[in-house]
């Protein structure tokens, strides 16, 4: 039942089953202490229906404790005098208490008049207590009704605490963007300076050789600008590090020669690294190009039942040749990875074939390279 909690169901069961006690009592009453007029097995029924429109109050109070208050005119005018009360007074408190927690005052005002009502029902034909304590009853009444009320602004305000709350939340979190964003600025300018006053010093450096410069002073002034330049280039690092949004990292950037390491997280005992030609020292930004070129390559190899994963590094007079083979896995996202890989190629001015046959990938990347040193 839509919008029923299992609190209004435990209510419901614990309503009815006084219910249906009291009322089989009443069929089966044989003293002549207690007046019953009727002991017919429609007693039952009739108050269960009575008591199952509660399962609804959240949709609508007031509607429901008027369909209560109706049925219960028809259980008094239908069987007369029987013992209601056992049962009967706290089903009027309880609708007293949900009409005071759910609606506006004057709606639940009325609905207190109909809870009323309703207690005057169970007790104007009560066997058992009768209609003298009424007075009693009906302050007993009001005041679950004042209980209901207090309970209704006591989840107004949780709930206006969890609303502030949760504004709270989104503007701490705006701040610290603005601080971030802040932040990221000032070191963006940073950067620019950095870049300005080490290029100048570079620039100055350079400026002072000449062609009689003996060779020994020319090599330290080679040095150093070599020095300089590094330095520069760690710095930067760090900067751009944090400009991205996280820590600095002080670990060099992946080369070739990371490959066995990469290789090895890959997981796979049968994964095969091959280099042929002779190794020398590249450029940088061939390095890693050469690597991540690879490491895209990998993401999307390595089904178990495919067969090994071969990577095969040949260094040649001009060209770096990438060599990747092995067995696709299943719901990989090969084109995606494809992509990268020969972007990162073409930014060396490079190029990368890819084909798959029968389960099985093959890629070749060919990167221009100049040996250094």
């Amino acid at each position: 039942m839509a919008g029923t909690r299992r609190s209004d169901v435990a209510v419901v069961v614990v309503l009815a089953a006084l219910g249906v006690y009291l009322m089989v009592e009443n069929i089966n009453a044989s003293y002549a202490q207690i007046r019953v007029d009727s002991h017919s097995w429609w007693l039952v029924p009739v108050w269960l229906a009575a008591v199952l429109p509660l399962l609804w109050w959240r949709h609508n109070p007031l509607v429901v404790a008027v369909l209560v208050t109706a049925v219960m005119a028809v259980h008094v005018l239908a069987f007369g005098w029987v013992a209601r009360c056992g049962s009967g007074l706290p089903l009027a408190w309880v609708v007293a208490f949900l009409v005071g927690t759910r609606d506006p005052v004057r709606r639940s005002l009325a609905g207190l008049a109909v809870a009323e009502v309703l207690a005057a029902l169970v007790l104007v034909r009560d066997s058992a207590a009768g209609p003298d304590i009424l007075p009693f009853v009906m302050v007993l009444s009001a005041g679950v009704w004042g209980i209901g009320r207090v309970a209704r602004q006591r989840a107004a305000l949780a709930d206006e605490l969890r609303d502030r709350t949760e504004e709270l939340a989104v503007l701490r979190d705006l701040r610290a963007e603005v601080e971030v964003t802040d932040d990221r600025a000032r070191m963006s300018v940073e950067l620019d300076s950095l870049l300005r006053d080490r290029l100048g010093q570079l620039s100055r450096a350079a400026s002072t050789s000449s062609e009689t410069m003996e060779a020994d002073a020319a090599v330290a002034l080679m040095a150093g600008i070599e020095a300089e330049s590094r330095q520069t280039l760690s710095e930067m690092r760090d900067i751009v590090g944090v400009l991205r949004g996280g820590e600095p990292s002080l670990a060099p950037a992946p080369s070739v020669g990371h490959l066995d390491a990469l290789l090895a997280r890959n997981g796979r005992s049968d994964t095969r690294l091959v280099v042929s030609g002779l190794p020398r020292a590249l450029p940088a930004s061939v390095e890693l190009s050469a690597y991540r070129i690879v490491e895209h390559l990998l993401g999307v190899l390595g089904d178990d039942a495919g067969g090994p994963v071969e990577v095969h590094v040949a260094f040649e007079d001009d060209a770096l040749e990438l060599r990747v083979s092995g067995p696709v896995h299943r719901g990989a996202d090969v084109r995606g990875a494809v992509a990268r890989a020969r972007e990162r190629a073409r930014l060396q001015e490079g190029t990368l074939n890819f084909k798959v046959a029968r389960g099985r990938a093959r890629a070749v990347a060919q990167v221009p390279l100049v040996a250094v040193g």
